[in-house]
């Protein structure tokens, strides 16, 4: 082989005879290579349900698989979620070109009432690089189709106009990167990315809102690029009225374009979504299964995908199972269960990406102003959200006793006296809640 990229390719050719179409596409579609190190297969797997899937259903096929390619040899394998590659990596990792995968095109948006409105804004946009629709700011909850929609904008910009340079980023990376940059003293590198772009899509922007020098940099890239004409497309999972630590003269210039928003659902469109990704991932549905999805998971479209999805793994996973309602029932219970819980491990994740630190850092020890501040927050939020009792939120933050805990919790309820602060919180519990 060429290189080492070429094994893993290897061995799905070598599973492909064994398993069935829709076991390779459900279970290893968005499973990639990362290297090969000795005897140490490592891959990148952003679902941690398919991970787990893989290391204790399909294991012994892959070890096999490699043993096949070499001749010899045992073979460990490591499998990564998106936070562990990170930390493996160094960086974040998109494990494919968005704008390459067929299943975040247009014609695979199952458009309705409540979505018609953002889907011929995107279409519009993708067709016209620039002019009424700019910027084109798209708001609703989360599992919506928002980001379908960027990356439908990206492919159908691709395919047509080959020489557009296009950028997309997360929010809360647009920030990371800044501090990258500034670190590493590469501000000329940063934003020329960004000003450079034909097509400048964020997904995510309510992240940038309270943080000063990140506010500053992405006014100034949007000036730039407005003024020349480029396409801006943003997504949120509020309007900018409602970001609350939002600069004014970033809030007007959202609004200058077109605001769109994103609605969950109706009944029609739900049934017909359950109906695509049911064919899409090769999962018979009988007319009354369907049904019964559509009406009983309402919020938004990732619990709906879901819940096929988790079909499709008592399918593969049971021998003969009976989809039947009852075994529907259950699933759906855990589905929508699982999506309204708050965990502490949640509720960190999100105050320590508003103050773009590490989760380990707000569970350490660290003084410094930022880190002391987002540590009593996590703790009062968790308290709030999640009513836990002190002992034990002071063991999911790293050992604190009982007081050091007590005390954080009151110091965040004086200061909410404050009205910029009382803002601040009412920010962080909207990405919480907003999961």
């Amino acid at each position: 082989m060429n290189s080492t990229s070429e094994v893993w390719g290897a061995v799905l050719a070598l599973l492909e005879k064994d398993l069935t179409v829709t076991a390779m596409n459900t279970w290893f579609s968005d499973c990639e290579f990362v290297e090969l190190k000795e005897s140490m297969l490592v891959l990148h797997c952003p679902s941690e349900f398919r991970r787990n899937v893989i290391l204790n259903v399909y294991l012994d096929r892959i070890k096999e698989a490699l043993k096949e390619i070499f001749g010899s040899g045992d073979f460990e394998i490591m499998v990564l979620t998106d936070d562990e590659y990170s930390d493996y990596a160094g960086e974040v990792k998109t494990s494919v070109d968005p704008f390459d995968d067929s299943r975040f095109t247009f014609d695979r948006f199952v458009v309705g009432p409540s979505n018609q409105l953002a889907h011929a804004a995107a279409k519009a946009v993708s067709g016209k690089t620039s002019g009424t629709y700019n910027p084109l700011f798209i708001y609703g909850g989360p599992g919506l189709g928002k980001t379908h929609l960027l990356y439908a904008i990206g492919h159908e910009l691709k395919r047509s106009r080959q020489d557009y340079r296009i950028v997309y980023i997360k929010g809360d990376e647009f920030t990371n990167e800044l501090v990258n940059a500034i670190q590493s003293g590469k501000n000329t590198e940063f934003r020329n990315k960004y000003r450079y772009a034909d097509l400048l899509m964020v997904d995510d922007i309510q992240f940038i809102a309270g943080k000063i020098q990140t506010q500053e940099e992405f006014f100034h890239t949007f000036n730039t690029l407005y003024e020349a004409g480029k396409q801006i497309v943003l997504t949120s999972d509020r309007p900018p009225k409602e970001m609350l630590r939002l600069e004014e003269r970033l809030r007007s210039r959202f609004e200058w374009g077109v605001l769109v928003d994103i609605q969950p659902p109706d009944y029609e469109t739900r049934l017909a979504i359950v109906r695509n990704k049911a064919h899409s991932m090769g999962v018979p549905l009988e007319d009354n299964i369907a049904a019964y999805i559509a009406e009983n998971v309402t919020e938004n479209i990732r619990q709906l995908e879901g819940t096929v999805k988790k079909i499709l793994a008592y399918r593969e996973l049971i021998v003969d199972a009976d989809i039947n309602i009852d075994l529907v029932e259950r699933i759906t219970k855990e589905i929508i269960r699982g999506d309204r819980e708050y965990t502490p491990e949640m509720i960190i994740e999100k105050v320590a990406a508003y103050y773009s630190i590490s989760m380990d850092d707000i569970k350490g020890s660290s003084r410094q102003k930022n880190t002391a501040l987002a540590r009593q927050i996590a703790m009062y939020l968790i308290r709030k959200l999640i009513n836990m009792p002190l002992a034990d939120i002071g063991e999911v933050m790293g050992g604190k006793d009982h007081s050091t805990v007590m005390h954080s919790i009151k110091k965040i309820e004086s200061a909410m006296a404050t009205p910029d602060f009382a803002d601040i919180i009412r920010d962080i519990t909207a990405n919480i809640t907003n999961k």
